[in-house]
């Protein structure tokens, strides 16, 4: 085990039972950012464009913006991120405390089906929450096969972001877990960012006081290594 990953392990630890993702138990701030991330709202930032692209962030807290203002939240930060790097996107907040991936899967036509056009790109990231739950990590693989069967057969990219499995959940798990990510991303040629919390999570200055969740600054920090590969593919 190396040392990020049992830093990680222990942060997952402390809040292993109160399964800290859950939109029940988030805050009233929480929820009411979920409740625009539901129907993929617009991220508040300058003007864009008549012909911006326009990008999906769809996830659980992590992109709903659980803890931080909704102009903190990841989907917005990407889209400030991507306009100063001369590519303004229209970047949707789709994000929602508590999704599993199961309920992702029943969720995703519909906000496909909300949107005023088809995404130029749909930046995935879910399955955090099944993994703090202990839910079987094949029915976790089925669930984003499926989603990623829809977004195909829209002919719609995807850059996928993946998560790992807590040292404490044991080897077996981390063994059918942690593998989903990188076979799914070469199964269905979505471009992949391995873990959205790298070089965060580790960081208790990046993380709010329930350790899983990152702070502003933390969200910077993710947005700073994903912005590029939001980019890259919107140029292809």
């Amino acid at each position: 085990m190396t040392a990020r990953n049992w830093q990680y392990g222990v942060a997952l630890l402390a809040l292993q039972g109160l399964v800290a993702c859950s939109g029940d138990d988030a805050p009233a701030d929480a929820r009411v950012n979920d409740t625009a991330a539901a129907s993929a709202a617009p991220s508040a930032a300058a003007p864009l464009p008549a012909d911006a692209p326009l990008v999906v962030a769809f996830g659980d807290s992590l992109y709903a913006g659980y803890g931080v203002a909704q102009n903190e939240a990841f989907p917005a930060e990407l889209q400030r991120a991507l306009a100063a790097a001369g590519t303004p996107a229209d970047v949707r907040n789709a994000g929602v405390s508590g999704e599993t991936t199961a309920g992702g899967r029943e969720r995703l036509a519909f906000v496909l089906d909300g949107l005023p056009r088809k995404p130029d790109l749909v930046v995935l990231g879910l399955g955090g929450n099944d993994m703090l739950r202990g839910l079987s990590p094949t029915e976790t693989r089925a669930n984003l096969a499926a989603m990623l069967d829809v977004l195909k057969a829209r002919d719609i990219p995807v850059l996928l972001t993946g998560m790992l499995a807590a040292p404490n959940l044991g080897r077996d798990y981390a063994d059918a877990f942690n593998p989903i990510y990188p076979e799914l991303a070469r199964e269905y040629d979505a471009a992949l960012y391995p873990f959205f919390l790298d070089g965060v999570v580790t960081r208790p200055e990046l993380m709010q006081a329930d350790r899983l969740h990152p702070t502003p600054e933390g969200i910077d920090a993710i947005v700073g290594k994903i912005a590029p590969l939001v980019a890259k593919q919107l140029n292809n």
